[in-house]
């Protein structure tokens, strides 16, 4: 349990309280407010990267050597003068130092597969460690690995990009590409970012050189000057203390907020006997806003930890010609409103953990689709396992995720078999009944979201199956009852109906149907966007696997499509291998 201290006990101390030093303080004031010593230390260290940042910003922008020195130093002082970190001063050194050594001295197209390899070995070892140590409310390194991680893997692949031709390249890479190592003294500056070192938001080094370097300022080609952003004397970097402001008075409005309905809300409440007294809705009430009150302590981390990066002038992306404003969302994580207002579970997941989304979206489904192919089962099944070993090993991660996985199917085929009866046949317009559909699935989206986001909570396996139990795996069933409905031949009836409204409509469905993945819909936080799909796309790779084994063999006997159970033995060792790769 947190260490609380009654002020009596500082009065009685040695050390007098007019010169209370930071530790009693700190003890004092989580008597008051409930919370950890070393959650408020965190708070403190997020708002004491404001003043921090304003100063970094001062330093003369000729003279990037000295904004490097002054994120290592201050970076250090939270590390060992705040939470005595020096342990975690060796992690980050270990993982930093090997990612540069590899992505040095490794040649190849292996290279960045090394490096993860190395770099998500290590941070699982944190895992592991602090899970078997059961300290949820100390804060030791892992956090920090885990935004360590994002920047580290992105920075070999990065590295990798600039050694490839660059007509070979994607926008993305030959935006992002590194075409020669940084200096050690830039590289650790990027490693220390201190506004993000303990909760992020993750960037890329290609962002962290365009900020140190003041090009990221520049006004693009045919831009009139007179619409450059505002800067104070001689500052490449526009003026961003109202937003920085707007950002920290968010997130402080909604870390109170947490600190208030974490006292009506918290997970003794779920766990207890008292649980069980009250009636059934108001049970699922009390998990929704046990959901909602953990959300809004990332709500308000994030959002200081953004205003921070934006003070410094890293969140700078550009003027918006239209407005003339200028965009401070480059390294936006959060968006509190799309996830409670979400009536699907794409829309909860891409507002949630946004960065965490774009570096497994750009760092692994792409990375592991071959060249000139779309990504499938292969690359949403490493996507999911890496988002998986990304968290860490508590079981309620693992219901999480699965759980999860499940909705999204059912959201899909909801969206696509039973929302154009709410529309107008062409489907471009609501007919009158659409309100209701929208209050049903904003109410089953958050309420489902409540039931499989509890084991994220609660984190243990018998914690999350207990309550479960007490609200009756409701959302299990109804999983099971969508898949169930949507396996039957209901699925061609409501086809036929769609088909009896408008041909138009139908042909539009067809082809949403024929063609799911042109969009490419990467899997959000590593969820498979469509399990079902995700099982044809691995008996088509086998299916792919034979026929062109047959061709180099002729016509040998013994090749042949597998069936029956075999056809299901070779599934599963596929999945299997996948899952080792």
């Amino acid at each position: 349990m947190p260490h609380y201290v009654d002020i009596r006990q500082c009065l009685d101390s040695p050390t007098p309280l007019g010169v209370l030093t930071p530790k009693t303080a700190f003890e004092y004031l989580a008597s008051l407010t409930g919370a950890s010593v070393d959650e408020l230390k965190l708070v403190s260290s997020f708002l004491l990267s404001y003043p921090l940042a304003g100063l970094l910003k001062r330093i003369p922008d000729v003279k990037p050597y000295q904004k490097n020195l002054f994120i290592i130093g201050v970076s250090l002082f939270y590390l060992v003068g705040l939470f005595d970190l020096w342990a975690g001063i060796r992690t980050i050194f270990i993982s930093s130092a090997g990612a540069y050594l590899i992505a040095k001295y490794v040649e190849g197209p292996f290279m960045p597969w090394l490096a993860f390899a190395f770099i998500m070995g290590h941070m699982s070892v944190s895992h592991i460690y602090r899970q078997f140590a059961n300290t949820p409310w100390k804060v030791d390194i892992t956090g920090a690995q885990m935004v360590l991680v994002m920047k580290l893997t992105g920075f070999c692949w990065n590295v990798e990009d600039g050694r490839q031709p660059q007509n070979e390249l994607a926008d993305f890479q030959r935006e992002r590409a590194i075409t020669e190592l940084p200096g050690l003294l830039d590289y650790a500056g990027f490693v220390l970012f201190f506004p993000s070192l303990f909760a992020g938001p993750s960037f890329d080094f290609v962002d962290y050189r365009r900020w140190i370097e003041t090009t990221m300022f520049d006004l693009p080609p045919g831009t009139d000057p007179k619409a450059a952003p505002r800067t104070r004397r001689q500052r490449r970097i526009p003026r961003s203390g109202t937003p920085a402001t707007i950002k920290a008075m968010i997130g402080l409005t909604w870390i109170a907020a947490y600190l208030k309905f974490s006292s009506w809300y918290s997970t003794d409440i779920v766990l207890g006997d008292y649980y069980m007294r009250y009636g059934f809705l108001r049970r699922i009430w009390i998990l929704e806003m046990l959901g909602f009150s953990t959300r809004m302590k990332y709500y308000g981390v994030w959002y200081l930890t953004e205003g921070a990066c934006i003070l410094s002038g890293i969140g700078y992306k550009g003027v918006d010609p239209k407005t003339g404003r200028v965009n401070w969302n480059r390294l936006q994580n959060v968006n509190p409103w799309g996830i409670e207002s979400a009536q699907n579970t794409r829309a909860y997941l891409e507002n949630w953990n946004m960065n965490t989304n774009h570096w497994l979206r750009n760092y692994m489904y792409l990375r592991v689709t071959p060249k000139g192919k779309k990504p499938g089962f292969r690359a949403s099944l490493a996507t999911f396992v890496t988002s998986a070993l990304w968290h860490g090993f508590y079981p309620g991660y693992y219901l999480s995720f699965i759980l999860a996985a499940f909705l999204q199917t059912i959201a899909k085929n909801f969206r696509r078999y039973i929302r154009p009866f709410f529309l107008t046949p062409d489907g471009q317009r609501p007919t009158p009944y659409k309100p209701y559909y929208d209050i049903v699935t904003y109410l089953v989206t958050q309420t489902a979201f409540c039931f499989t986001t509890a084991p994220f909570v609660l984190l243990s396996l018998q914690s999350s199956l207990l309550v479960w139990s007490r609200v009756y795996f409701y959302a299990i069933f109804g999983v099971a009852a969508s898949m169930a409905f949507f396996a039957s031949p209901a699925k061609m009836w409501l086809i036929r109906r769609l088909n009896a409204r408008s041909q138009k409509t139908l042909k539009q469905q067809q082809q949403q149907q024929q063609s799911p993945r042109e969009k490419v819909e990467h899997p959000l936080m590593g969820l498979p966007s469509d399990p079902a799909q995700e099982l044809d796309d691995a008996v088509k790779e086998i299916r792919e696997e034979v026929e062109a084994r047959r061709k180099r063999g002729g016509s040998s006997a013994g090749v042949g499509m597998p069936k029956g159970q075999d056809l299901r033995a070779a599934v599963e060792e596929k999945m299997n291998s996948r899952k080792k790769t």
